[in-house]
């Protein structure tokens, strides 16, 4: 068994071991989450939305077993590729995607029938091209100037695409550019101009909508100021717009310390989406504050071993991509826990590899797999120059 775990399973053993138990949780959250709805719409078959699930989750595994076994120097080649198809799709988005909610996000492949959300793609694409700009542009003890131009065009355009559909995505990309762009060593002072010159852009759109309520493309920026206000107002918001976060909240509260228990949950029959973006609120009702805390620390361990497989890479590239791919898994599980715990107003966002969602899964996987190769073959490289003598033994003990 052990060894065919290491002849198929290689990189950082921790973050499969991570992986494997958040899909344990998936599948027992999305069953308890799903049945009610499985069992008025398809016909008393609760198994239905639980059985395409684990589908979705046997899929992302071997997305990420073939990830994985790709040398990541052409992740970097690839982002010239991934970034502007991604643009197309999500310009064809915009003008023929599928809407939910009342947002245009999906967009169907013709002849298969597959939708799918061209902005998780966009993110990855993203994360891979500002990978590869921060390295190309890396200068010996000097600022990173020359990437900031290209680096914000790229993110202006992606995110100016997003935004109008999906805010809190164009929000969280942005900020994850950011986030490079400062590892990266971009100045600061054009990452707060930039931040700033963000918010009156923001500003400006929020009072133009006020102005031209018809306009198309203003059509969600009512819903960013219903959920802000809501927010905002808390226990005195209006019951109808606060349904969400008064749901989610009464889910944490009865979970207690340990839960009631998996299958038990009461609030799954009145949550919105218990199994996507309120799947956190029902593993803690289920699972009582002392499991969400489990799960909560699952994510960080994940962004604390990116940090050691980051410290394992010689070169800067594969440190970039780690940096900001496990920033975008960890950074978009952290906005979910807190929109159900009412730290942020409701934004949508899904729980990484815990969520009901067959684009989420694949996509995560695809950057949980590019991580993974970077941790597999920066360790091979190691062991490689420890054969020929370039490198002690001891640095790379200490970089365990």
């Amino acid at each position: 068994m052990r060894q065919f775990l290491s002849k198929y399973f290689k990189g950082d053993s921790i973050i499969w071991i991570l992986i494997l138990l958040l899909a344990i949780i998936s599948a027992i959250s999305v069953y308890s989450s799903s049945g009610t709805l499985a069992y008025r719409y398809k016909d008393g078959n609760t198994t239905y939305y639980i059985l395409r699930h684990v589908v979705f989750l046997l899929i992302g595994f071997g997305v990420i077993i073939m990830v994985h076994n790709i040398h990541y120097k052409y992740f970097s080649r690839l982002s010239l590729l991934l970034l502007p198809l991604s643009v197309v799709l999500l310009v064809l988005t915009i003008f023929s995607g599928n809407s939910l909610n009342e947002a245009s996000r999906w967009i169907t492949v013709p002849v298969i029938g597959l939708s799918f959300q061209p902005s998780e793609m966009a993110k990855i694409a993203l994360i891979m091209y500002i990978a590869r700009i921060l390295s190309v542009k890396q200068k010996d003890d000097e600022p990173t100037r020359d990437a900031f131009r290209p680096i914000m065009i790229a993110i202006g355009i992606v995110c100016g695409l997003i935004f109008t559909e999906d805010f809190s995505t164009a929000v969280l990309i942005a900020g994850i550019g950011m986030a490079m762009m400062l590892i990266g060593r971009v100045p600061v002072t054009y990452l707060l101009y930039t931040v700033g010159a963000g918010v009156v852009v923001v500003a400006l759109i929020v009072l133009l909508a006020m102005q031209f309520p018809d306009v198309k493309a203003f059509h969600r920026v009512d819903t960013w100021i219903s959920r802000v206000e809501t927010f905002g107002e808390n226990d005195n918001a209006d019951m109808d717009k606060a349904f969400q976060a008064n749901q989610a909240k009464i889910a944490i509260s009865t979970g207690g310390l340990f839960g009631k228990g998996p299958g038990n949950s009461i609030q799954r029959d009145f949550l919105p989406h218990p199994y996507s973006d309120f799947i956190y609120a029902m593993i803690v009702e289920e699972g009582g504050l002392f499991f969400g805390i489990i799960v909560l620390l699952f994510y960080l361990i994940m962004l604390y071993r990116a940090g050691v497989i980051v410290r394992k890479c010689r070169t800067t590239f594969p440190a970039f991509l780690v940096i900001g791919l496990m920033l975008a898994f960890t950074l978009q599980a952290l906005a979910h826990m807190a929109v159900s715990v009412n730290l942020m107003p409701v934004t949508g966002q899904t729980l990484p590899m815990v969520s009901m969602g067959g684009t989420s899964i694949l996509f995560t996987s695809i950057a949980l797999g590019m991580v993974l190769s970077v941790s597999r073959y920066a360790v091979v490289e190691d062991a490689e120059e420890v054969e020929q003598g370039k490198k002690d033994v001891s640095e790379i003990e200490d970089n365990e």
